[in-house]
């Protein structure tokens, strides 16, 4: 072989040894890398497993301190009637506890636990990283189980609903669950303005002074004539704002281990009755308002009833032929029955949806019963008879106040309210003052002379109406059971509030609005016009409150 052969042979041996010593290295440090990749794959999610949880939280979860109380809601003095007060919650991280710890013992004691369920529940999710062992615990409980220093055992704040008023506004205002989302009354109805990261205050129209009387004289009439239940409402005339609303019975929203539901109920704006007799007021409003008749006018009433085929209305006695004041005074339904049907269904009914009768208020509570007010195509004689004095048609109390607060401020109707109003608001006219005045002067006769005599609220003059209804059971009309009320204002020459009262089922012998509602009226009205500073109009002597008369009833 020439040399020049060889030499070639020899390159070609050196180029191949080479590529493979390149190759090797390559698939070497190839291998390398991969099992370096790998070794750190399991090092990450082996070895270092817990740091890089914890490094991906720090850059992924941020935890920071955020103001999530619930707003207060106030009386319009400022009083506090519903208020978060900060308090502790107890938690645990069951894959840090040991469920066979002996110091759970003394967690389950304070906490109020029962030892042997509080270790199955430890157990049971030990894989878990967060249960509550138990919420919104006083401070110092809470302290004293942190004291003990259990690993995976930890306290957090929260917030509790206080209702320092208790039973006294609990229908107005409600209460919220655990997680502080309301359920009943002013909390429900105003849950998003109150809730959130930075809940707003909330003020009411209800004067705490004033609902603080009407709840303590409500009370004592239930529980002195043995009654079913009763209802208190107060408004401003002038405003339409909601001073004071009062139930019997009611509950104690701060501890509701004894709460029944049949007492959740604002009966005042969700349960309906028959206004009975105090509607008579509304419906001579709507004769003087006609022009058929006239405040001197008089009614012949004799002989005491008037029979429509099988039905018979009735006045106590005969009164013959009296005045139209007569009428409202003596509560006579004869008399209001011939004005009715000289007048026309539709011309009564037409002022009481005027009044805001048969419709919602506007005061956007939850779940206001609006009533019934009666539009049959054509009226029967009868139907026209009974809607005069108040049967035959359903109202809440809310509603007759508003009706009331109409004839004492003049004829205005204002949209009613359960906050306070910042300014006046604007109402409609819907009766003439002209008319609203005689009705007044009508009721002022009531409480002076006729079946609200128990009403006159001390050194105040008032005026009002009486009514007494039977309550309607699953089988229709209750014969003994009857709702005694009371609806009027006060001072009557320039009436400052109006105030219904209805009692249920009084069972001590006494059951007229003029012997049961009206003096709890007169207490109320009194003590309430001392506190808003009106000055007494009456002298000592003339401060009285007679009894009614014989054949005189509400």
């Amino acid at each position: 072989m020439s040399d020049q052969g060889k030499t070639a042979t020899w390159g070609q041996r050196l180029a191949a040894g080479l590529g493979a010593w390149r190759y090797g290295t390559v698939l070497g440090v190839f291998l390398l890398v991969v099992g370096a990749l790998a070794w750190r794959l399991v090092d990450l999610h082996v070895v270092d497993n817990e740091f890089l949880r914890k490094q991906g939280d720090v850059r992924t979860i941020r935890v920071e301190s955020i103001d999530a109380h619930r707003g207060v809601v106030t009386d319009r003095h400022g009083e506090s009637l519903a208020v978060s007060t900060p308090v502790q919650t107890i938690w645990a991280n069951p894959s840090e506890i040991d469920a066979d710890e002996p110091r759970l013992t003394n967690v389950a004691r304070l906490l109020g636990l029962q030892e042997a369920r509080l270790r199955e529940r430890l157990r049971k999710y030990s894989g878990r990283e967060f249960i509550y062992l138990r919420r919104k615990l006083q401070p110092e409980i809470a302290r004293q189980v942190l004291a003990m220093g259990i690993p995976g055992v930890y306290s957090r704040q929260e917030y509790r609903r206080y209702y320092p008023a208790g039973e006294v506004t609990a229908h107005v205002v409600g209460f919220t669950n655990i997680d502080e989302s309301g359920q009943e009354g002013i909390e429900l109805a105003y849950n998003q303005w109150l809730s959130g990261e930075s809940g707003r205050n909330l003020e009411l129209s209800i004067d705490l002074r004033l609902q603080y009387l009407a709840y303590r004289e409500l009370k004592a009439v239930v529980g002195a004539h043995d009654a079913r239940g009763g209802t208190l409402v107060m408004l401003d005339v002038d405003t339409g704002e909601v001073l004071a609303m009062v139930n019997q019975g009611s509950y104690n929203p701060n501890d509701r281990s004894q709460l029944s539901p049949d007492r959740l109920r604002n009966k005042a704006i969700t349960d309906l009755f028959e206004p009975g007799s105090t509607m008579k007021p509304v419906s001579m409003a709507a004769a003087l308002e006609s022009g058929k008749f006239k405040a001197s006018s008089t009614i012949d009433t004799a002989p005491g009833y008037r029979r429509f085929g099988r039905f018979t209305i009735r006045d106590h006695r005969n009164y013959g032929v009296i005045s139209l004041t007569d009428v409202i005074a003596k509560s006579s339904n004869v008399g209001i029955s011939k004005i009715a049907t000289e007048l026309g269904g539709d011309t009564i009914r037409d002022l009481y949806a005027r009044l805001g009768l048969g419709q919602p208020t506007g005061i956007g509570f939850p779940g206001e019963a609006v009533g019934v007010l009666p539009a049959p195509p054509k009226w029967r004689p009868v139907e026209e008879a009974t809607l005069s004095y108040g049967y035959g048609m359903s109202v809440n109390a809310l509603q007759l106040a508003q009706a009331y607060m109409v004839l004492a401020n003049g004829g205005i109707r204002y949209p009613l309210s359960l906050l306070k109003a910042d300014e006046k608001p604007v109402g409609e006219r819907v009766l003439s003052e002209d008319v609203s005045f005689q009705i007044r002067e009508m009721l002022r006769e009531v409480v002076e002379n006729g079946t609200g005599k128990r009403a006159q609220p001390g050194f105040y003059s008032a005026g009002g109406k009486t009514g007494t209804v039977h309550l309607v059971g699953k089988n229709g009309y209750e014969d003994s059971q009857y709702k005694a009320i009371f609806a009027g204002m006060a001072p009557i020459d320039n009436p400052r509030i109006v105030t219904v009262v209805a009692v249920d089922a009084p069972q001590s012998g006494e059951y007229y609005g003029g012997e049961v509602a009206a003096p709890v009226f007169a207490r109320v009205m009194g003590d309430a016009l001392r506190l808003l500073n009106v000055k007494p109009e009456l002298e000592l002597g003339d401060a009285k409150a007679p009894r009614l008369a014989s054949g005189e009833r509400g």
